[in-house]
């Protein structure tokens, strides 16, 4: 099995710049509900939870998040997967990406592909789609397009149930990225 774990205990807490308990809710979604992709249901729900607690840190926030998302029914979970992009896609798909997703398919260099390991990923996402009915999830960052490549062929062997998961923990992974950059 393949799962990701964050280990939330490891990481250093920092205050969000802009701090969840004193928004206002559209202000909220607007900071907040595009951490996890075109999702906004995510945050809706943490900030209707009157019994939430303190959310001023990333790692709180990241936290109530994550528990909304893992106590969704499968098919809001495949829902949230299914709006990740594919990865190194063409500048049409592009353009519906979220800004989060172009910069960091952007910082991995994906947006600088060869002509070879812009077909293998197109033939490698094809694959993946078919197969498992999402897309290819991984959090970028850091990692180079070797490594991406590299996970995104040893992942294609997984069963679905392995590979439901592992698409969570990294959508789970990307979220908490992007909360750590609005520090």
């Amino acid at each position: 099995m393949n799962i990701i774990h964050i280990k939330e205990d490891d990481m250093e807490d920092k205050t969000l710049s802009e701090k969840p308990s004193g928004l206002s809710r559209d202000t909220f979604l607007k900071v907040y509900g595009g951490i996890y992709e075109h999702s906004p249901w995510v945050a809706e729900m943490v900030y209707d939870d009157k019994d939430v607690g303190d959310i001023d840190t990333v790692m709180k926030l990241f936290a109530a998040m994550r528990m909304v998302v893992d106590m969704a029914d499968h098919g809001l979970k495949l829902s949230l997967i299914r709006a990740h992009p594919e990865l190194a896609v063409s500048a049409a798909a592009m353009e519906k990406m979220a800004p989060a997703s172009i910069a960091e398919q952007q910082g991995a260099g994906l947006h600088q592909c060869t002509q070879e390991e812009f077909e293998e990923f197109k033939r490698l996402n094809a694959a993946y789609r078919e197969k498992f009915g999402f897309p290819f999830i991984i959090a970028v960052k850091g990692l180079f397009k070797a490594d991406i490549l590299e996970a995104f062929r040893t992942r294609l062997n997984n069963d679905p149930e392995t590979e439901f998961e592992n698409a969570l923990a990294q959508v789970h992974k990307i979220a908490l990225f992007r909360l750590q950059a609005l520090t």
